[in-house]
């Protein structure tokens, strides 16, 4: 057996790169409706975008996937992407973006530690939209050990940050 190993706690994701069966309809999605900067485009092929000008956080391709259809549901793969919003009212505004452009959630969820938004992509890849609650709220059990948990997302209350 190897010997023990923790990664060091400043490992981050660095970005996600999805398989596209449409570049247009794919940046008509991360560009024009959540407002992802693009960054960068290969032809019709491939795009990488961004979120404050950063090499790119998402990159989109169709190099294998071109006119693909999306995975069989009850299959291995990437269940979502998840992007981290800085404030409850950025979530809040993103959720009234969705909703103003037809956008279907699939999901909303109080986590404790975090508020989601769970929709598909037009590939039907799964991204998950969420604000992390400030560390010291987090909920807790009696050994101090974080307690998660899956509850309704009011999603009128989420809404009500922005009156």
């Amino acid at each position: 057996m190897a010997d023990s190993y923790s990664i060091p706690t400043s490992t981050r994701i660095g970005h996600v790169h999805l398989k596209v069966s449409d570049l247009e309809r794919a940046l008509r999605f991360y560009n024009e409706i959540l407002g992802f900067e693009i960054i960068q485009r290969l032809g019709d092929e491939a795009a990488f975008i961004s979120a404050g000008g950063y090499h790119h956080h998402i990159g989109l391709n169709t190099w294998q996937s071109k006119g693909g259809s999306a995975p069989p549901q009850n299959t291995t793969g990437l269940f979502h992407t998840a992007i981290v919003y800085p404030t409850r009212k950025d979530l809040a505004k993103i959720l009234k973006r969705l909703l103003e452009n037809g956008i279907q959630l699939t999901g909303a969820a109080d986590h404790g530690v975090s508020e989601a938004l769970y929709l598909n992509d037009p590939d039907e890849n799964g991204v998950e939209l969420y604000w992390d609650r400030p560390r010291e709220d987090w909920p807790r059990d009696e050994a101090g050990e974080i307690e998660m948990y899956t509850r309704r997302l009011d999603l009128n209350n989420l809404l009500q940050e922005l009156a």
